[in-house]
């Protein structure tokens, strides 16, 4: 009976290989860094992703950086991924924790950061960490509240009951009445944004449900025929006839078959090394340049050219392997220049705004 077990586990690794992250053998720094081990393989790939390639061992020291700036906390989900946010952070903007405290009134921290500050996660054993605490919630507000800074106790007990009539009725509205169950509801209420990165998959792509773990995972080959059951007694027999080279444009021409007809589609190849334009950096030393704090797409601008702001108002919305960053203005002073658009890919230090500073 262990044998076959043993079996099943061995498959189910080759189909998860794509997600492996390359980490061969435990490591003993373990009980430098204290990172929990599910934490471990992801955040190296998630730093990876961020284009810390080659700085692990900088994130796993500034993971033991991070832990001591938040207070030495209990790491488990979602405190662990407060804390290795933050030390990723640390690494893209090359700060000790002594400047994350002397500068943490204009740095623009990930939102889990500043989300456990505000006492989100309820409070630690041995409270929040002060002055770095009171400097980041500095000027913020939680948003449903009446200009409540920072929780004082568990944070469901200071928040209204959900309205999940009013959540299905929004949901029906922006998706379609048939297109919205109790689990949809009860997932965009745990995951607002992810829920909405998934219904505009399915809206583009379909639902995939259909298909088998391993196409799902690595795709189909040259030659291969697939069966795909839609619905009882209606099936599409799926057969890949070829894949084209990437274009000018990065993009690829796929022809295949679909019950016995020809088809074709032209699909954007994301790993194609296609030339873009490079987009330019925040003037180092100048204040009212304002460059993106981490590698990442822009979610949203939330400002204007000609726009009057305060230090400390939000500018950009940010977003990185499920890490929301919020760019903050570092001064007072009139928006000359938005220079993102939400769906912009960003480099650490690229332009996101130009602020004429009020003297």
């Amino acid at each position: 009976e262990v044998s076959k077990l043993n079996e099943y586990w061995e498959e189910c690794r080759g189909l998860y290989a794509p997600f492996e992250s390359g980490q061969k053998s435990g490591s003993a720094d373990v009980y430098i860094h204290e990172m929990p081990g599910g934490q471990y393989t992801n955040l190296l790939y998630q730093s990876t992703q961020l284009g810390l390639t080659g700085q692990w061992s900088q994130v796993k020291t500034a993971y033991a950086a991070a832990n001591r700036l938040l207070g030495d906390i209990i790491k488990v989900t979602p405190s662990s991924k407060v804390t290795g946010d933050l030390a990723q952070f640390l690494v893209a903007n090359n700060l000790s924790e002594e400047e994350v405290i002397e500068k943490a009134e204009e740095l623009s921290f990930p939102n889990s950061v500043i989300e456990y500050f505000q006492g989100y996660l309820g409070i630690p054993p041995f409270g929040f960490p002060e002055p770095l605490r009171s400097r980041v919630l500095k000027g913020r507000t939680i948003d449903g509240t009446d200009g409540l800074s920072c929780f004082e106790g568990r944070p469901g007990a200071q928040l209204p009951p959900y309205d999940f009539a009013s959540s299905k009725t929004s949901l029906e509205d922006k998706w379609g009445a048939d297109k919205i169950s109790p689990h949809d509801i009860m997932s965009h209420a745990l995951y607002p944004a992810v829920f909405d990165e998934f219904m505009l998959a399915k809206e583009e792509y379909g639902g995939v449900g259909c298909l088998d773990t391993r196409t799902f995972l690595t795709g189909m080959k040259v030659g291969q025929e697939l069966d795909v059951s839609l619905e009882k007694g209606k099936n599409l027999i799926v057969k890949l006839i070829s894949v084209g080279e990437s274009d000018d444009e990065g993009v690829v021409h796929i022809q295949f078959e679909l019950n016995g007809q020809p088809r074709s589609v032209h699909v954007k190849d994301k790993s194609s090394k296609v030339a873009e334009t490079a987009k330019p950096k925040a003037l180092q030393g100048v204040t009212g340049s304002v460059g993106a704090s981490m590698p990442g797409v822009v979610l949203e601008t939330k400002v204007s050219k000609g726009d009057e702001i305060k230090k400390g108002d939000p500018l950009v919305l940010m977003s990185a392997m499920k890490m929301e960053t919020i760019i903050t203005s570092p001064c007072d002073g009139t928006v000359k220049q938005v220079a993102v658009t939400a769906g912009d890919h960003l480099e650490g230090g690229d332009l996101v705004v130009e602020i004429e500073e009020t003297i």
